[in-house]
């Protein structure tokens, strides 16, 4: 099972800025984490997590006791990297999708069966005109940023149908949303 989750404002923004960061939000992560047994990132997402989170795991940085469990369990967790350029990644757990993306990642699908968390934008609309997303969680923040990027900014194929499986507001207004592709 491959879900792609994803922090978006009510008009669509996906800059990670945008969003409401308080401990509400970063419990969800952590039991999306927690629930899954590895996260997939492409390499521009890999590098913003790469510069920030083991910092924050270490205690070098000052973080809630919600961003430090956040961080610390995403260094033990295993973490694979869809990257043309980049071959090289030293953080801990880290692991480089060596082939085309189609059968690595159906690789790791297969091979993880727990599931696989998806958290890049880019990487979520190459997989998704695969057909290789299987569920979507998004927190949707009650914010309207007024800019971009958006989610799926360069199109796809096609609209896809999803099915509504759970809706819940959390404190400081976002609202998580769980969605599964419908089979049609």
């Amino acid at each position: 099972m491959l879900t792609f989750a994803f922090n978006l404002t009510l008009d669509g923004c996906v800059d990670h800025r945008e969003g409401i960061v308080n401990d509400d939000t970063h419990a969800f992560f952590t039991r999306l984490m927690d629930e899954c047994g590895a996260m997939l990132w492409g390499r521009v997402t890999y590098e913003m997590m790469e510069a920030y989170w083991p910092a924050v795991a270490r205690g070098d940085v000052d973080a809630t006791p919600a961003m430090r469990e956040w961080a610390i369990k995403l260094q033990a967790k295993p973490k694979y990297v869809a990257s043309l350029t980049r071959k090289d990644y030293p953080w801990a757990n880290s692991h480089h999708i060596a082939e085309d993306m189609q059968t690595g990642i159906q690789k790791l699908k297969n091979a993880t069966p727990d599931g696989v968390l998806l958290g890049s934008g880019q990487l979520a609309a190459e997989l998704d005109r695969l057909n290789l997303i299987d569920e979507y969680r998004f927190l949707v923040h009650p914010v309207i940023a007024g800019h971009g990027p958006t989610l799926f900014q360069r199109g796809l194929p096609g609209s896809r149908r999803l099915e509504l499986i759970s809706a819940k507001p959390l404190h400081g207004g976002a609202v998580a949303m769980h969605y599964r592709r419908a089979l049609t």
